[in-house]
């Protein structure tokens, strides 16, 4: 009677046991649940600004600067346009407070890559006017991809130092275009996420009535004729031009191309409804029309 007992005994307190490790085991899952949650709340304008910073600098940067920086970037809402950082005026803030170094110790291969939604014939050709007007004339196209996400080109060109994302800030917004967002993958890999919803080609608008008049042409001759009907080329007296005319719609895609195979002087063409751009050139050689051209728009639209 005494052994059922104790066996009784020692059975209760094993079931007490087990239910009391069970609410343990219960209660630390809880409680870790709760930390993850708390580690999962949203990060706050200050760390989210903090974060982009050290993604321009360093880590290391930011710890050795870390009350400099600070004091730059006290005003944390200034560096937001609405819920989103302004990430130029981030990068800016950086080159003038000498915390964001873009030199090489020497010529160096890097990447930059360029996104938009914009059409791709577009875009490019918008691009590779941008960096040929800051400067780079040399590059390789590396990789693009279309889809539904948009557009990317990456290229890889060589120099001393990276492209200023404030100076190709400045030049894209003479195209209309706005740089949304900026990411440094690494100090030779640079990714730009760029809006085109308003660029245009940075070219000479014709106007009707006007006349505009090139003297010297070392590169085919892109015009904006979007509020004309017709144009009237003149030729200079010393060219020997054999037309090479191109019409594009506003994504540059080709509408016409009109070309003759016989010395011209004059030549005068009607534009199709939808023509943007034209492109201006020889059907040979440029240096066929090097001493200039006259171009006479008239007619509105």
């Amino acid at each position: 009677m005494v052994k059922k007992l104790l066996l009784a005994a020692l059975f209760a307190s094993s079931l007490f046991g087990a239910e009391t490790v069970t609410e343990s085991v219960k209660e630390n899952n809880v409680a870790t649940q709760q930390e993850q949650a708390e580690d999962k709340q949203p990060l706050t304008k200050k760390e989210l600004l903090d974060e982009k910073i050290i993604s321009f600098i360093g880590e290391e940067s930011y710890e050795r600067n870390r009350d400099y920086i600070h004091i730059n970037f006290k005003n944390v809402d200034s560096f937001y346009t609405k819920e989103h950082i302004n990430v130029v005026k981030v990068v800016e803030t950086l080159e003038e407070n000498g915390l964001l170094h873009l030199f090489f110790e020497e010529p160096q291969q890097y990447e930059m890559t360029f996104h938009s939604t914009g059409d791709p014939l577009f875009f490019v050709k918008l691009m590779g006017d941008t960096l040929r007007d800051i400067g780079y004339y040399r590059y390789v196209t590396k990789e693009s991809t279309n889809d539904g996400s948009g557009f990317e080109w990456k290229i890889s060109l060589e120099a001393e130092y990276v492209t200023d994302p404030v100076l190709l800030r400045k030049e894209l917004a003479t195209r209309g275009c706005e740089i949304i967002d900026i990411v440094r993958n690494s100090a030779t890999d640079w990714h730009y996420n760029i809006d085109t919803s308003k660029a245009h080609l940075k070219v000479y608008r014709l106007k009707s009535g006007t006349k505009k008049k090139y003297n010297r042409l070392q590169y085919a001759k892109w015009l904006d004729v979007a509020h004309i009907k017709s144009v009237n080329i003149k030729s200079h007296r010393a060219n020997f031009w054999y037309p090479y005319i191109a019409l594009y719609d506003s994504s540059l895609r080709l509408l016409k191309v009109i070309k003759k195979d016989e010395e011209t002087k004059n030549l005068k063409f009607d534009l199709l409804e939808e023509t943007r751009y034209i492109r201006v050139s020889d059907l040979y050689t440029i240096t066929n029309i090097r001493y200039g051209l006259e171009f006479s728009p008239s007619g509105k639209r």
